[in-house]
């Protein structure tokens, strides 16, 4: 679990935090992972003897990589840096002081600093500036090969020039704690469709064997996301973390991290499970497709993504006026049974797509109506641009009685949603949609519908509109999404939902220090004008009683160049949208309200309610669903003694228990 994991490694750092401070400079190391030049160089950890978690000083650059002031350095350092001191190698021919410690020429010397202060440095005849700043992601990834074409090309030239290069590398995954992992990069190569084409780019990576990052599940490939586009940083985190606190099968885990590549300091990224058969999608195989003998299998499951973008080198199938590229089994042209899965994947995709939008068919037959349901929600909750475009995924497989069906997952590629694109004006005038900018507004359901016409081409608008998902969807949002936004937001905490989605200030906190050294770097906070005005917003916020749904609007304002600004209206974004849906919703949702704490339903609280909280944690009552609900206060999923010591508390009239004595509708 996420939570878990975070503590594990915080208490690690402090009982290894006096020795690794106590190394000697003798014992720390010097770059080997890349060429180094006359500059200096910082390492991730301090005392280490390893080579490649180093980076060069840098100047601040503009999005061509030119440096507007080159005599101006910084050092940007990871979570694992030591908080006072610093191991500085000297690339220079010559001697360094910094901060009063001479470094002499080709060796590392330990040298105290604060952070945001500037330090004075000659070398080589030349007078810079240094300053040093501190990130509190959750890992550093460093990647490095200095000879990436066997004919002296750095690894970042050679692999930007084009998409479709691919090289081996060393590097060093790093924690906080300050253990570091030199598993060898097997494969590094450019990923993304439009974002490739923006100055920091996004790249899937290859490790020998499988890793971990940050307490994430051990695997071979993983995805590092450029989020350029996005000035939060979190869209596709908080909306991956989502996915996985509704129940959404294989969300994908990912991590803050700082990402480095030959010294260069590249910026904040977010390292996700990358969508792989076997690995993030465990019910798939890539082999899956054939018998024991080498035949074809009569049925077998695979992975699918909507993507208008497929072309040469995709193995997809062009079917109902959208592009299906086959993620797994991927064939190889010329391989056996390379077109015979071609014409299997779209046999059953065309009796999904035909499903949604027919009176005669039942979706429930094709599709898991509860995961394509949630798809549609997390969609319509982010105003996703690309939603039914591209980055759709659905995989096909056995559900628990051995009927293979499609299922909405995993989710992917949100940058573009909560509120952070202007979109296609002529789109939106085709389909009529005028707010897309606002949290106001339903968008699924007309994505992707002609002008003139009633019936969407959009699979997601389809499934939008599809009478089963449509009953389903408040019961969903309001039993699942509810929930978990309302521990995002620390309207009710839960143990439970916290151990798979953070809550706003906890991922504010991971990635505050980390965009302040990406953006002060040279990324652009707002880089086009695809991004939308992000300096006002109305604001909504709602309230849910035994009168129903109750929506209250107020304005703010924000600064667009400023990084918790920009947090904070992605934030207060999803808020006011998901105000609006439960405003939606909630005309044909039948809440329940109990008063949490009040175990035997009585209507009030008192000591009855903590021996009744006592029999159901012996498993002496077994409680209803209404009586469960109330007395699980502190919202962990289960009732135990913490439990009955918080409603004692209550009647004791301490404060911070969990128990207001207030109503609580019943999800």
């Amino acid at each position: 679990m996420k939570k878990v994991l975070a503590l594990i490694l915080t208490t690690v750092l402090l009982l290894s935090a006096l020795p690794v401070c106590a190394a000697s400079a003798a014992e720390s190391g010097k770059p080997t992972g890349f060429t180094t030049s006359e500059a200096l160089y910082v390492h991730a950890v301090l005392g280490s003897s390893d080579g490649e978690a180093w980076q060069k000083w840098q100047s601040v650059h503009d999005e061509d990589f030119n440096e507007p002031d080159p005599d101006e350095k910084y050092f940007f350092l990871p979570s694992s840096a030591d908080g006072d001191t610093i191991d500085v190698f000297n690339g220079f021919a010559g001697s360094v002081t910094v901060n009063g410690v001479s470094i002499a020429s080709q060796t590392t010397e330990s040298v105290p600093y604060k952070t945001n202060e500037s330090y004075a440095v000659s070398a080589d005849g030349s007078s810079y500036t240094l300053r040093v700043m501190k990130s509190g992601a959750e890992a550093a990834v460093y990647i490095n090969n200095s000879d990436a074409d066997g004919s002296g090309t750095d690894l970042m030239t050679y692999l930007n020039a084009d998409k479709e290069r691919k090289a081996t590398a060393t590097g060093a995954i790093v924690t906080p704690d300050g253990k570091i992992d030199n598993t060898p990069v097997k494969k590094i190569k450019g990923r993304g469709n439009t974002s490739w084409g923006k100055p920091k780019k996004g790249y899937n990576i290859t490790y020998d064997k499988k890793v971990s990052v940050a307490g994430m599940e051990k695997n071979k490939k993983y995805s590092i996301l450029a989020n350029y586009q996005d000035d939060s940083l979190a869209r596709n985190r908080v909306l991956y973390d989502l996915s996985d606190a509704v129940g959404m099968p294989y969300a994908s885990d990912s991590r803050f991290v700082d990402f480095y590549v030959n010294g260069f300091y590249w910026g904040s990224y977010l390292v996700c499970e990358k969508v792989e058969a076997g690995s993030l999608v465990a019910d798939v195989d890539d082999e899956g497709y054939l018998n024991e003998d080498g035949t074809l299998r009569d049925d077998f499951p695979f992975i699918a993504e909507v993507d208008a973008s497929a072309g040469d080198g995709d193995y997809y199938v062009s079917t109902k006026g959208l592009k299906l590229t086959i993620k797994s089994p991927k064939i190889e042209a010329g391989q056996p049974y390379y077109d015979e899965v071609k014409a299997y994947v779209k046999s059953k995709f065309d009796k999904f797509y035909n499903a949604t939008a027919s009176k005669l068919m039942n979706l429930s037959d094709y599709a898991d109506v509860e995961s394509v349901t949630k798809l549609y929600l997390i969609n319509e909750l982010g105003k996703n641009w690309d939603s039914g475009v591209s980055s759709t995924f659905f995989t096909f497989k056995p559900d628990e009685n051995g009927k293979y069906k499609f299922y909405g997952s995993p989710v992917w590629d949100y940058d573009n949603s909560l509120g952070n694109a202007t979109g296609v004006s002529r789109d939106l005038r085709s389909i009529g949609v005028t707010d897309y900018e606002e949290p106001t507004g339903w968008w699924c359901r007309y994505k992707g519908t002609p002008t003139g016409t009633k019936t969407p081409t959009n699979i997601m608008a389809r499934i939008a509109q599809n009478t089963e998902v449509q009953e389903a969807a408040p019961r969903i949002w309001f039993e699942k999404f509810i929930p978990a936004l309302y521990n995002f937001y620390g309207i009710f905490p839960s143990a439970k939902i916290e151990s798979e989605m953070y809550t706003i200030s906890e991922y504010r906190n991971l990635l505050t220090d980390s965009a302040a050294m990406n953006y002060t770097s040279g990324w652009l906070i707002k880089t086009s004008d695809w991004v939308a005005d992000h300096t006002t917003l109305d604001n909504l916020s709602f309230t849910i009683d035994e009168s129903g749904v109750k929506l209250s609007k107020h304005s703010m304002t924000y600064n667009q160049r400023d990084y918790t600004d920009m947090y904070n209206y992605a934030a207060d974004w999803c808020y006011s949208r998901a105000a609006w849906l439960s405003a939606q919703y909630g005309e044909s949702y039948e809440f329940d309200f109990v008063t949490m704490g009040d175990a035997d339903s009585s209507g009030g609280i008192d000591v009855n309610d903590v021996t009744e909280s006592q029999k159901i944690a012996a498993e002496v009552t077994a409680p209803d669903r209404r009586s469960l609900f109330a007395a699980d206060v502190n919202g962990d999923g289960e009732v135990n003694v913490l439990d009955a010591t918080c409603v004692q508390k209550y009647l004791a009239e301490l404060t911070g228990t969990g128990v207001t004595g207030s109503k609580f509708w019943v999800w």
